[in-house]
């Protein structure tokens, strides 16, 4: 499925719209640029699962755990690892099978590991296109 986003509107709603699909054990790998709208569609998605706490980046902790929505969300930033050896240390395994749903920033770098079935959500800007276009790929793996 590819989604044209104009706005950031659009792209917190395609989050959002994805968060109340969410089903447990569902895990989310999110690629693209930095600026991208990566934290806005997180924004949305965390909204989709009831979540009201503020959701940030979790690039210095790596994993940031919200428990009040209808599903636990565990939100992965992995940019920052020096090995994968840090995941075992975080846990990964009990989050990414668990009953909850996860979302991981920049799973290219930890490709190994991910589960057998995941989904690719991939947001692309097109500077052709105008400053806050963004084409947004979400694809079954």
């Amino acid at each position: 499925m590819i989604i044209e986003s104009f706005e950031t509107k659009d792209t917190y709603e395609l989050g959002r719209k994805l968060g109340k699909e969410a089903k447990p054990g569902q895990v989310l790998c999110l690629y693209g640029d930095l600026g991208v709208g990566k934290t806005v569609f997180t924004q949305g998605f965390a909204k989709g699962l009831e979540i009201e706490e503020p959701i940030s980046s979790p690039t210095f902790t790596i994993v940031q755990i919200y428990e009040e929505g209808r599903l636990p969300f565990y939100h992965f930033d992995v940019y920052r690892i020096g090995s994968i050896d840090e995941m075992d240390e975080i846990g990964y395994e009990d989050y990414v099978y668990g009953t909850g749903v996860c979302l991981i920033e920049w799973a290219n770098l930890i490709e190994e590991i991910l589960p057998d079935h995941y989904t690719t959500v991939v947001i692309e800007k097109d500077l052709n296109r105008g400053f806050d276009y963004r084409k947004i790929s979400v694809e079954e793996k």
